[in-house]
């Protein structure tokens, strides 16, 4: 079939599998590009495997470190009638790639929040590797249904304690719009915390660790986001916030169990990119394409490749990490640098319907976008027929 993007709302429904293989390709390309990470891990367990900073982080164990790698995920397959989700065709490119440079590379397909997805990761391990070195946490998912309960938890994105109206992008007209939020319940917190915080982050830890399967020295890290003023009242003060809190408050249990086999456990800020989760919330899409403006004529613009490849070698394996008051590594200070939010804060009260395209980089968003989508990527030829139906070649399907 001749695959075409079908857009809805913050979301691309089709995924092109040959687009999808050059954004991978090109990651790879860039971390190969960059050399080797001194002293990186070599056993690599990425929950969360398949887009964003997740694959960023298995491109990055994988052709920075020589990293034999397991992915974990939860991602829609094709047939001839309609394509997979990018993340599939992510996933299948990367092992293909890993294949023929002779690395380790499998995947499983399955809810990573269930005790099933976590046993069956813990016998493929004992199977394939022995153990890990390296945990990366990296789950974005809008419910989760908890695995000693059965209970079902959403996420919302919303403020507490006030209702708060918020300048964004009407991505479909292109006009600037105002949305106006009302206050989280105290039963939509706690379920945001539940499905997003570190209570999961913490069962796979502790699960591994009683299984035996973490290396002496093993290290974890989960992704966050803290951002600055512009985008503070709906995210870090908001109900996925107290979220990402919950993890700076976990982290501290996780740090002191990995401590007695020499092992650490830190959350990492990363900066603000394009993904399909942050598409979803209404403050991003023109924060980013205000701070996509401001950072590509600064000559600092990093996408998600960047930031992790960064991350890995500047602090989770660097001689002098970069670490803040709190603990966590910080991948994010070209973001939030002053300079950089003065002038996003002074372009955020000067955007207009009239000025979009001359304020913001709403063009350079739409196509980070589409490329999530494999839309848009050099070389590929997107008129022509090309098979949705696209094999894992090492798949463990839940």
């Amino acid at each position: 079939m001749i695959i075409k993007p079908r857009i809805r709302g913050f979301i691309c429904v089709t995924a092109h599998p040959e687009g999808c293989k050059a954004n991978v390709k090109e990651q790879i390309d860039y971390v190969t590009a960059q050399g080797k990470i001194e002293g990186g891990p070599k056993k690599v367990l990425v929950i969360g495997a398949s887009t964003g900073y997740g694959l960023a982080a298995r491109i990055s164990a994988a052709f920075g470190s020589d990293a034999a790698t397991l992915g974990i995920f939860f991602e829609r397959p094709g047939d001839e009638s309609k394509t997979a989700t990018a993340g599939w065709y992510n996933s299948a490119a990367f092992e293909e790639f890993a294949d023929a440079k002779g690395l380790y590379a499998k995947s499983i397909n399955g809810d990573a929040f269930s005790d099933e997805v976590k046993q069956k990761t813990i016998e493929l391990i004992k199977q394939d590797l022995g153990q890990v070195d390296l945990v990366v946490y990296s789950l974005a998912a809008p419910r989760r249904t908890h695995p000693k309960t059965g209970e079902v938890f959403n996420s919302t994105l919303k403020p507490i304690g006030k209702q708060v109206t918020i300048r964004g992008i009407n991505t479909d007209k292109e006009t600037i719009n105002e949305t106006t939020l009302e206050p989280a319940s105290p039963e939509e917190i706690a379920g945001t915390v539940a499905v997003m915080g570190g209570e999961d982050w913490q069962m796979w830890i502790d699960d591994l660790k009683a299984a035996g399967v973490l290396a002496n020295g093993a290290k974890t890290t989960a992704f966050t986001y803290l951002g600055e003023e512009v985008t503070q009242d709906i995210y870090w003060n908001g109900s996925i916030g107290e979220a990402k809190k919950d993890l700076d408050k976990r982290v501290l249990d996780i740090r002191s169990s990995l401590a007695t086999q020499g092992g650490d456990a830190r959350v990492s800020v990363l900066k603000a990119v394009v993904t399909q989760a942050s598409s979803a919330i209404p403050v991003m899409p023109l924060y980013l394409s205000l701070l996509f403006k401001v950072m590509k004529e600064k000559g600092t613009h990093e996408g998600c490749i960047e930031q992790v490849y960064g991350l890995y070698k500047d602090s989770l394996y660097g001689a002098e990490p970069l670490v803040d008051n709190e603990g966590r590594l910080r991948a994010d200070l070209k973001e939030i640098a002053p300079e950089v939010q003065a002038e996003v804060g002074k372009l955020w009260d000067e955007v207009t319907n009239d000025n979009i395209a001359e304020l913001t980089d709403f063009a350079g968003y739409k196509s980070e976008f589409m490329r999530l989508f494999g839309f848009g990527l050099n070389g590929v030829d997107y008129a022509a027929e090309t098979n949705p139906d696209v094999k894992i070649k090492h798949l463990i399907q839940m």
